[in-house]
C-alpha cells in the first residue's frame, strides 16, 4: 500500500499571527492553501494580502482556492451554529465542476508539497475544511492532522502588549 501523505488543516479563530505562524512552522508546512470563499478577515494579519505577506516572511507559500470555499448560505448557517446545514450546503457545492476542478488541483499539489488547509473556525468539526480534507482523501491516500495554534502568545501580556521587546 502507498505511503500516506500528511495534510494539515488549521483555523485562525482566536490565534495571533505569531502563534499561527509558529504552529505552521512547527508542523513543517511549505504551502498554506486558503479554502475560504472570501479571503478577507476583520482579524489583523489574516486577510489575503496581509496573510500572504506574513507567510512569505515565514518561508511559507500561499495559495487561495476560492472554489473550495463555502457558499454564502453555508457561511450564514455556520455563523448561526447550524453546522449540519452548513455541511449539507458545502457537500452540494463540492459536487460542482469548479469545486471538483479545484479539488483535483489540490490533490496534485499535496503529492509534492507539505500543505495545510486554512479557514477561520478553530474547531475543525465545525468547519468545511474538514470536508475538503475528507474529499481530498478520496483522491489521495492521506493522513489528516488538525493544527491548533495557541490562543495567545506566551510573551504577550493579557492586554496584548508584547513583552519580548
Amino acid at each position: 500500500m502507498a505511503e500516506r501523505i500528511e495534510v494539515a488543516t488549521v483555523g485562525y479563530q482566536g490565534a495571533t499571527v505569531h502563534s499561527f505562524l509558529q504552529a505552521l512552522r512547527e508542523a513543517g508546512i511549505e504551502l498554506l492553501v486558503d479554502v475560504r470563499a472570501v479571503a478577507s478577515s476583520r482579524r489583523p494579519g489574516f486577510a489575503k494580502s496581509a496573510l500572504a505577506a506574513n507567510l512569505h516572511g515565514a518561508g511559507i507559500d500561499y495559495l487561495h482556492l476560492r472554489d473550495l470555499g463555502t457558499p454564502a448560505p453555508g457561511r450564514a448557517a455556520a455563523r448561526a451554529g447550524r453546522h449540519a446545514e452548513m455541511r449539507r450546503i458545502f457537500r452540494d457545492h463540492l459536487r460542482t465542476e469548479a469545486a471538483q476542478s479545484a479539488l483535483d488541483a489540490l490533490a496534485d499539489i499535496v503529492r509534492s508539497r507539505r500543505a495545510c488547509l486554512l479557514c477561520f473556525e478553530a474547531d475543525p468539526t465545525h468547519c468545511h475544511r474538514s470536508l475538503v480534507a475528507d474529499a481530498l482523501a478520496t483522491l489521495v491516500h492521506l493522513s489528516i492532522i488538525h493544527l491548533a495554534p495557541s490562543l495567545q502568545d506566551s510573551h504577550l501580556r493579557p492586554d496584548g502588549i508584547d513583552d519580548a521587546d
